[in-house]
């Protein structure tokens, strides 16, 4: 028989593990966590817990690990529509890359982030609407 698995109490153990400087354990348990959630189709969650363990990879100076749980949390979140999001964890992706002394992989990602940024922003024209009119 298979088990259930209660992922918001695997949500609030990372947590817990990731507050109390656990950081390698919290990690892995974000990791199982954003699968779990992908997988329930909750892909907020997922994104979130793949970014927390992209954090807790970076606290670890384990930078490689923190860009892939950083890239996979922006995939997650542009695919979904969660722009602002997708925008933080690849914030997080360039300053692992920064770390890593990847140049280039940093200037990719500016780049990147700037037309996100440029297309998101509403023009600034004049509205047509009136309740005078």
């Amino acid at each position: 028989m298979s088990e259930k698995v209660d992922v918001i109490k695997l949500h609030k153990d990372a947590q817990a593990l990731m507050e109390s400087g656990k950081c390698a354990e919290a990690r892995d348990l974000f990791a199982r966590v954003a699968d779990l959630y992908y997988k329930g189709q909750n892909y907020f969650g997922s994104a979130e817990m793949n970014y927390k363990a992209g954090e807790c990879s970076s606290n670890l100076k384990e930078y490689e690990k923190a860009v892939e749980f950083y890239t996979k949390s922006s995939d997650i979140s542009f695919a979904k529509g969660f722009e602002r999001y997708g925008i933080t964890a690849l914030e997080g992706a360039r300053d692992a890359h920064k770390a890593l002394g990847n140049t280039k992989a940093v200037e990719e990602i500016n780049g990147k982030i700037a037309e996100i940024k440029k297309k998101n922003e509403q023009p600034e024209e004049e509205s047509s609407f009136s309740v005078f009119s």
